[in-house]
């Protein structure tokens, strides 16, 4: 990257660093982040901007205006950090027991007050900025609570952009793709009701265990036998329950199936087949077969026209080569996506680094956020927001 500095818009960079560690030594859970979003909330007051709490929770917006135009820009970060022990060692590891930001959004976080900050000193721009701080990505729910609350109804938004860090590939090099960008998740929830007995005398009964291992086959050949080789998904069985004591046949068997997609047309195919196993196993066994689909979140898929529009802004920032169109097919589910189903956008990667330490995967316990990007991602957002609200 060539606009790279020591500062942040006057303000040190080692600043947002030791913001950014802060947080990382003191994570907040899920929906309750009290804590992060008071500390996001009260800086942007400091730096001029409009602040709204408590939006669909913990959520904070930040909204500066400038000028006449009529643009009105979202960028959004994720607060929330994972139930996870972290076993890193350095300083500024979680001081809390159990709970870790193993994802990076105390970077995010970090990185768009940092942009909130040179944006309010150097206010170049011409319409209004609304900076979204989200709490509850990693359980899914954050974003569909913000908007539920009245999110762009109050703050309305002409497109929305947010970014994630990326392990495994180089600092300095971004990735923004048209499209499917991350996949859908949904929970399928299987309950087999058979007739219970006991273990020696099955012909009385009518055993569910059988079946659950016969779906469970089944279920195997769906994504290699029903879909496409370009369809993408995942179809995994997490969990699978049955019985209590080894010599009684049980009255039901259950299991929990994940499945991701990156198109709602994948998705329902998926779906009618799981319906059609669970029907032919009710005729072939004799016993009843529900299914609950509960759909987390969609698949995250980029507007072309913001995309590109992303791409040509940032594009003089980074060296060539070093602005990839895609990456490799990322299956996990990111609920900004539901921020997407009403407002266009994009949503993007910055390298975090490669090797052991900062190429180290997201949800593992010696993960950690490279506070180089906080420079990177806040010089992106600072020249998109120039750019797009002009």
């Amino acid at each position: 990257m060539n606009a790279l500095t020591q500062t942040v818009g006057g303000m040190d960079l080692d600043t947002f660093i030791q913001l950014r560690r802060d947080i990382h030594q003191n994570p907040e859970l899920g929906a309750h982040t009290p804590l992060t979003a008071e500390l996001v909330a009260s800086k942007l007051e400091s730096w001029g901007y409009e602040v709204h709490r408590g939006i669909g929770g913990h959520g904070v917006v930040g909204v500066l205006r400038r000028g006449s135009g009529t643009r009105r820009l979202g960028l959004r970060a994720d607060m929330d950090a994972l139930p996870m022990q972290e076993k890193n060692r350095f300083a500024h590891a979680s001081r809390i027991e159990g709970r870790m930001h193993a994802c990076g959004h105390d970077g995010h976080t970090a990185i768009l007050l940092a942009a909130a900050w040179r944006i309010a000193q150097s206010a170049d721009f011409n319409g209004t900025l609304n900076l979204i701080f989200q709490p509850d990505e990693e359980g899914l729910g954050g974003a569909k609570a913000m908007m539920d609350d009245g999110l762009f109804r109050r703050f309305p938004c002409d497109a929305i952009f947010a970014l994630h860090n990326l392990p495994g590939i180089p600092v300095g090099t971004a990735v923004i793709q048209t499209g499917p960008t991350m996949a859908s998740s949904e929970c399928v929830r299987v309950l087999i009701k058979g007739r219970g007995g006991h273990g020696a005398m099955p012909e009385r009964a009518v055993d569910p265990i059988p079946v659950l291992a016969s779906m469970i086959n089944a279920i195997q050949t769906v994504k290699s036998r029903n879909l496409c080789v370009d369809e993408h998904a995942v179809i995994s069985i997490g969990m699978v329950e049955a019985g209590s004591v080894y010599n009684i046949i049980p009255d039901t068997a259950s299991m929990l199936i994940s499945v991701r997609t990156d198109t709602a047309q994948t998705e329902g195919k998926i779906n009618q087949r799981l319906a059609e196993i669970a029907q032919g196993h009710e005729y072939t066994f004799g016993v009843k077969i529900e299914l609950e689909t509960t759909q987390l979140a969609p698949a995250l898929v980029n507007t072309a026209s913001e995309t590109e529009m992303l791409r040509q802004s940032l594009a003089p920032l980074f060296k060539p080569g070093q602005l990839l169109p895609h990456a490799a097919k990322i299956m996990a589910t990111e609920d900004f996506a539901w921020m997407l189903t009403e407002v266009p956008g994009c949503y993007f990667f910055l390298g975090n680094g490669e090797g052991e330490f900062h190429g180290c995967s997201v949800h593992n316990p010696h993960y950690d956020f490279n506070d180089e990007l906080i420079r990177i991602g806040s010089d992106c957002w600072v020249k998109f927001v120039k750019d797009y609200l002009n």
